[in-house]
C-alpha cells in the first residue's frame, strides 16, 4: 500500500474500532502522540491511548477535510466525529503519519482537547 492508503486503511478500521485490523498497520516502533498526552510505542501503546479514549463510543467518523502527501509523508486535516450515549461531538484534528513499508512508523494527532 501507498502511505496515504496506509493511513486510509488504518482511519477507516478505527471508525469501526476494529483493532485487530488497525494496529497491524502500526510498526512495531511507532511512535505516536497526542498533544499532550505523552508519546507511546507500538501496537499496544497506540491501542493503551485509544481504547480508553473509545470505550464510551457508539459510533465514529472520521472526515477527511485535506490532505497533503509528500513521499513517506501524510498530513490530514480531520474532522474526528464520535457519538456517545448523548449524542455527536465534533473534534478538529490535524494528524502527521510516516510511513515504512506499508506500516504506520509516527503518528501525531495535534486538537484541542477542551473541544
Amino acid at each position: 500500500l501507498s502511505p496515504q492508503a496506509t493511513v486510509q486503511a488504518f482511519l477507516s478500521a478505527m471508525e469501526k474500532l476494529d483493532y485487530d485490523a488497525a494496529l497491524p498497520l502500526v510498526a512495531d516502533d511507532c511512535e505516536y502522540t497526542t498533544l499532550p498526552l505523552p508519546t507511546v510505542q507500538g501496537p499496544a501503546g497506540v491501542r493503551s491511548v485509544l481504547e480508553p479514549f473509545f470505550a464510551p463510543t457508539l459510533e465514529n467518523e472520521f472526515v477527511i477535510l485535506r490532505q497533503a502527501v509528500n513521499g513517506p509523508v501524510v498530513f490530514m486535516e480531520r474532522l474526528d466525529r464520535h457519538r456517545l450515549a448523548d449524542g455527536w461531538r465534533e473534534l478538529p484534528v490535524t494528524g502527521v503519519f510516516e510511513v515504512r513499508d506499508g506500516k504506520i512508523t509516527l503518528w501525531r494527532d495535534y486538537c484541542d482537547m477542551a473541544a
